[in-house]
C-alpha cells in the first residue's frame, strides 16, 4: 500500500482516486470504441471510389452482411451451386444461404416475401415472368440445358420415343409444370407434339407429378417410375440413368439465368458474387465439369473496370448514370469525353497497337464517327438525338435570325472542327446542304475540338454566333438565345455500343442496360428518346416519299438520322 505523505490531505487523496478512476472508465470507453470498429478489409455493401470520386454510398450494416447473401435456387443447379458458393466463402469470408425448389415455386417464394438477394432460375421464362412484377433487376447469363427421356442404365424397356411414354407397361414421372422449370417445358413441348393430354392422364393414373426435376431423376434411379422427361444435365449428374434424345423435345433448350433481386439490401455484395458464379475462370468451370453448355462469362476479378469513349455531348446526361452504375456494381468506369474525330482515331491507333486499352464501349455524338469504326463495334442502339442550332448572345446584337445571317460582313462565327468532332462534320453538311459555306466560312473565327467548347465562346462575348448541339445550349440558357434550323441535315443520332474485343461484355451489357432505361437523364438535358419502356428502337417513322426527279438530291448529312 501507498503511505500517505505528512502533507497528504483528505481532499487531496478524493482527487486522486477521481483522476484514477476517470482514467479507468476513459480506457474501456476507448477499448469499447475500438472493438466496435472494423480495422479489417471494408464489410459493408459501398464500392471502392472511382479516381477523383468520394462516394457516399449507404452505411454498413454489418447484421445483414454478417447473416450472408440469400439465394434463391432451381434444384437443378444444387450441385454446382454448393461448390462455387462455398469455394467464395472461403476466398472472401460471405457465407450465401441457399434456399432450394422448382423455379416456379421460389419465384412466387421471392413475390410474396420481397426478401432475399439473388435468384438462380432453371429457365429465363421465370426471369421475365419475375420482371413484369418488378422482382428482379440485373441479370447475368449461367448455362443452358435440353430435356431429353430418361431411363434406368441400360434401358431395360427398350423406350425410344415419345410415344413409347403411352404404353400400357411404362411408368412416367414428370415434373409439375407449375412447380418446376423442367415441368413448364414439359408441357409445352409436349402440347406442340400433340402428346400433352395422353402423357399427362397415363402418368395421373399410374405415375407420379414431383415438384422438382431432382426428385423427378429419383424416382426413375429407385425404380418407381420407368421413364422421365428431365433436363440432359441432370442425367450426366446420375450414373444410374441413361438420356435418350428426342426431336420433339430437342428445341426446348432452357437459359439458366442469376439474376439481382431489387429487394436486396445488399446490392453490391450479390453482384459480387454473381460475378463470381457467372465469371469464365471461376464459376463457370464447375457448371461445365457438370455437363452444362455454359454461357460466355467475364473473367474474374473483385473490382473490374470498363474503359468507356463518350462524345462529348453526352457528357451532362451519362455522367449521373455512371455514377449510379458504379457505386451499386462495385467497380469502375474509366470516361474519356472527347470529340468523336479525336476518339475515333485514338481507337484506331490502338487498333494498330494491338488493341491493349481499346474502349469496352463508345457512345457516339453521332452515327457518322461510329459508322468510321464500325466493324470494331457489336450492333449499336440509337438512344437518342439531338439538333445542331445558332446559339447568340442573350438579347441577339446582330439580330440573326437563319443561317444566311452567319454570312453577313462583321458576324464572327464559332464552328466544330472537322476532323476532330461530329457537330464540325454535321456543321459543313448543314451548310452545304444550303449553299452557304463559302459565305460563312469566311467569318469563321474559331474552329473548337469539342462542342462542349462552342458555347462558351458565345457566353464569352468572344463570338456573335456559334453552330452548336440544342443540348449544349440549355446550361447557359439564361445567357443566350437559340436560334432553331428547320433542317433534317442538322441532326445528330447517339449511337451506343460495346467492343467485340471487349474481355467484360457482361458487365459492358449491364452498363449498356442502364443508359438505355435512363430516358429520363437524357431529355433532362434536352435530347430527344428513341427507345420504348424496354429499351428497344421505337416503331421507325414511316419512310419519306421519293423524291421527284427535277429536285435536288437528298443531302448526305440527313441519312444520319435513321437507325440501322
Amino acid at each position: 500500500m501507498l503511505k500517505k505523505s505528512p502533507l497528504h490531505r483528505r481532499g487531496a487523496a478524493n482527487s486522486f482516486h477521481v483522476l484514477i478512476f476517470g482514467g479507468l472508465i476513459v480506457l474501456v470507453t476507448l477499448g469499447f470504441l475500438l472493438w466496435g470498429m472494423d480495422w479489417k478489409a471494408p464489410t459493408d455493401d459501398k464500392p471502392a471510389p472511382a479516381a477523383g470520386q468520394t462516394v457516399a454510398g449507404k452505411s454498413t450494416d454489418k447484421t445483414k452482411l454478417a447473416s450472408g447473401l440469400m439465394l434463391y435456387c432451381a434444384a437443378e443447379m444444387r450441385t454446382a451451386v454448393e461448390e462455387i458458393a462455398a469455394e467464395y466463402q472461403k476466398q472472401y469470408g460471405l457465407a450465401t444461404q441457399i434456399q432450394y425448389g422448382g423455379s416456379n415455386t421460389l419465384l412466387n417464394q421471392i413475390a410474396v416475401s420481397k426478401t432475399g438477394d439473388l435468384f438462380l432460375a432453371a429457365d429465363d421464362s421465370y426471369i421475365e415472368q419475375g420482371k413484369k412484377q418488378g422482382l428482379i433487376a440485373e441479370t447475368l447469363p449461367v448455362a443452358q440445358m435440353t430435356p431429353v427421356i430418361a431411363v434406368k442404365k441400360g434401358n431395360p424397356k427398350k423406350i425410344t420415343e415419345l410415344k413409347d411414354l403411352l404404353r400400357s407397361d411404362i411408368v412416367v414421372a414428370l415434373a409439375n409444370p407449375d412447380q418446376a422449370a423442367i415441368g413448364k417445358k414439359t408441357r409445352q413441348l409436349l402440347r406442340a407434339a400433340g402428346l400433352w393430354d395422353q402423357i399427362e392422364k397415363q402418368v395421373t393414373a399410374k405415375g407420379v407429378f414431383q415438384p422438382t426435376v431432382s426428385e423427378v431423376a429419383n424416382t426413375v434411379q429407385l425404380g418407381s417410375a420407368d421413364a422421365a422427361i428431365i433436363w440432359d444435365t441432370t442425367v450426366q449428374r446420375t450414373p444410374q440413368l441413361e438420356a435418350i434424345r428426342s426431336p420433339q423435345l430437342d428445341p426446348g433448350v432452357a437459359h439458366a439465368t442469376l439474376a439481382v433481386l431489387k429487394c436486396s439490401d445488399l446490392p453490391t455484395s450479390a453482384l459480387k458474387f454473381a460475378r463470381y458464379l457467372t465469371s469464365a475462370d471461376k464459376g463457370l468451370p464447375v457448371f461445365q465439369k457438370l455437363g452444362y453448355q455454359v454461357a460466355e462469362g467475364d473473367p474474374w476479378s473483385e473490382a473490374p473496370e470498363l474503359t468507356f469513349y463518350i462524345g462529348s455531348v453526352n457528357r451532362r446526361a451519362i455522367e449521373p448514370i455512371i455514377d449510379a452504375f458504379q457505386k451499386r456494381e462495385g467497380v469502375r468506369v474509366n470516361t474519356v469525353y472527347n470529340g468523336c474525330g479525336i476518339l475515333t482515331g485514338q481507337m484506331r491507333q490502338i487498333a494498330r497497337r494491338g488493341g491493349i486499352g481499346f474502349p469496352d464501349l463508345y457512345l457516339a455524338c453521332d452515327v457518322y464517327y461510329l459508322d468510321t469504326v464500325r466493324s470494331m463495334f457489336q450492333e449499336p442502339v440509337n438512344i437518342s438525338d439531338t439538333e445542331v442550332v445558332i446559339a447568340v448572345p442573350k438579347g441577339n446584337p446582330q439580330h440573326i435570325k437563319d443561317l444566311k445571317d452567319l454570312g453577313k460582313p462583321g458576324v464572327r462565327v464559332t464552328v466544330g472542327q472537322c476532323e476532330q468532332c461530329t457537330i464540325g462534320v454535321l456543321t459543313r453538311k448543314l451548310l452545304e446542304s444550303e449553299d452557304l459555306l463559302g459565305p460563312v466560312q469566311k467569318n469563321v473565327v474559331t474552329e473548337t475540338a469539342t462542342s462542349a467548347m462552342l458555347v462558351p465562346t458565345v457566353t464569352t462575348k468572344s463570338a456573335d454566333a456559334t453552330l452548336a448541339y440544342f443540348t449544349d445550349t440549355l446550361a447557359e440558357k439564361d445567357k443566350i438565345d437559340v436560334i432553331h434550323i428547320p433542317s433534317a441535315a442538322g441532326k445528330a443520332v447517339q449511337p451506343l455500343s460495346i467492343a467485340k474485343q471487349s474481355t467484360q461484355k457482361n458487365l459492358a451489357r449491364r452498363l449498356y442496360q442502364s443508359i438505355t432505361h435512363a430516358k429520363d437523364s437524357f431529355e433532362k438535358i434536352g435530347f430527344h428518346w428513341r427507345l420504348n419502356d424496354a429499351g428497344q428502337p421505337l416503331e421507325p417513322e414511316k419512310p419519306a416519299e421519293p423524291e421527284k426527279p427535277a429536285k435536288a438530291k437528298q443531302p448526305e448529312a440527313a441519312k444520319t438520322q435513321s437507325a440501322p
